[in-house]
């Protein structure tokens, strides 16, 4: 069993992916945002690749992302920072990021050094459902890699039952066809998420886009197994030097 697949065994409810950008704030706080982060009540750890042209990224993971480039993160540098992290790090880490700079290093490569280290699964938004199950699920599943799609308001039911049935660890849930970060009222929100409650999915389904605070986390857990907070995360580490001071002040707000 893999260990997003224990979590979700062991914990059913109000789980916490927390996103984070590779090489950022500095180029060397990866290690140290990922521990922040399982100190403080994080469940799940989903760790951006930058890249420089997210699509489905608002302005603030985008800046973090651009920042990071400006560091000197890449892919080699990161597999590099993460050699070694699984004697620190128990909780589950994806890596998030888009297809080309994986095209560009190698994907069974990417796969092979993913796995080798420790990591548990992969989001890539741009992989089409056919591309997946023509060119690249024989690969993840050869390295034992979860791989999860996302879903909208707007996937059709019965899309959301195949993607269902592709993805294994979670199925990310955006609760709407918007770019990361953006505000919003959840109300509109619920009668989608009661849908996909309704559906036979076979994976547990985490919420995202939009997750920012206390509310918003346990308006999107009310019928999900829990939500991803990504760009609230990131602007909290903009405003403090100190990334373990930024994180626990920032989980125990959501978490409290």
């Amino acid at each position: 069993m893999s260990r997003i697949s224990e979590l979700f065994k062991r914990k059913k409810e109000r789980v916490l992916n927390v996103y984070c950008t590779a090489g950022y704030p500095q180029l060397d706080s990866t290690l140290t945002v990922m521990q922040a982060l399982q100190n403080n009540g994080a469940d799940l750890i989903e760790l951006g690749m930058p890249y420089s042209d997210p699509l489905a990224d608002g302005p603030v993971i985008q800046a973090s992302s651009t920042k990071a480039l400006q560091n000197g993160m890449t892919i080699s540098t990161l597999f590099e920072q993460l050699d070694g992290f699984r004697k620190t790090i128990h909780v589950p880490v994806v890596l998030m990021g888009y297809l080309n700079p994986l095209l560009q290093f190698g994907f069974e490569n990417f796969c092979a050094q993913a796995a080798a280290i420790g990591v548990d699964g992969l989001i890539i938004p741009d992989i089409p459902m056919y591309e997946y199950e023509t060119a690249y699920k024989q690969v993840l599943q050869k390295y034992n890699l979860d791989f999860i799609f996302l879903v909208t308001p707007e996937t059709s039911e019965e899309r959301i039952i195949k993607l269902d049935s592709l993805s294994s660890g979670f199925l990310y849930a955006v609760s709407s066809s918007s770019i990361t970060g953006t505000d919003k009222d959840f109300s509109p929100v619920e009668s989608y998420l009661k849908r996909l409650k309704s559906l036979p999915l076979k994976n547990p389904v985490l919420v995202g886009f939009g997750i920012k605070d206390k509310d918003s986390f346990e308006a999107a857990s009310k019928f999900t197994n829990g939500a991803i907070i990504g760009s609230a995360y990131i602007k909290a580490l903009e405003t403090d030097i100190d990334v373990e001071q930024a994180t626990k002040a920032f989980l125990h707000k959501v978490l409290a």
